[in-house]
């Protein structure tokens, strides 16, 4: 595992982002009916066990698991596009890359109840970018936990998670909890070495 070590710029708990103006996409995505939603998650690419009962809309996703250097748009993304980049935009300011890429985009609503199970992002695409989180509507019961120990992420403030610990998510709360969650890394940044050691070893 250490010839496959996660980016050093990744945070290793959580890193707040500051505030976004969320309105206009928190609108929409309330908005949103339960038959749209139903139809997305049945067609979703990431369908991992822990997640549960959360439901998503994917707008933007990896071509493999194996690396987060080639990603692509996702049937939502068009309509959708508009409202979310300059969320994601805002969100990730303060990292300052000249080119940032976005390799994965989604919408996730947990419900009352809902629970993301322990666990660590296992898939090499998981271990570059940075995983960052955006509230769009939530309450006091979602508890979330990151980095060792447990948090509430407020509405409208973007955070940045460590993916790479063993982390979980509880909706004790009577309302959905609804994310914006996305992945973000510079590409401009050095690659890490065990890339062409995983490409030598496919060939």
């Amino acid at each position: 595992m250490s010839q496959r070590a996660a980016n050093p710029r990744k945070t290793m708990t959580v890193r707040k982002l500051g505030s976004v103006d969320i309105a206009n996409l928190r609108a929409a995505v309330l908005a949103i009916p339960e038959e749209v939603w139903n139809v997305e998650n049945a067609g979703k690419p990431n369908k991992f066990e822990v997640l549960d009962e959360t439901r998503h809309i994917v707008f933007r996703f990896v071509d493999s698991l194996r690396d987060w250097r080639g990603s692509h748009d996702r049937a939502a993304w068009p309509q959708w596009r508009g409202l979310l980049e300059p969320v994601l935009e805002e969100a990730v300011r303060g990292y300052g890359y000249a080119r940032g890429v976005f390799p994965r985009v989604m919408l996730a609503r947990m419900p009352p109840g809902g629970m993301i199970q322990p666990h660590i992002d296992a898939n090499l695409a998981a271990k570059w970018p940075h995983k960052i989180h955006v509230p769009l509507s939530t309450n006091a019961g979602v508890v979330s936990f990151f980095g060792g120990s447990e948090h509430y992420f407020p509405p409208g403030e973007a955070v940045e998670v460590n993916n790479m610990g063993p982390h979980w998510v509880r909706n004790g709360g009577g309302t959905d909890r609804v994310h914006l969650i996305f992945e973000y890394y510079d590409a401009d940044q050095p690659e890490p070495g065990w890339l062409e050691l995983l490409a030598g070893a496919a060939r």
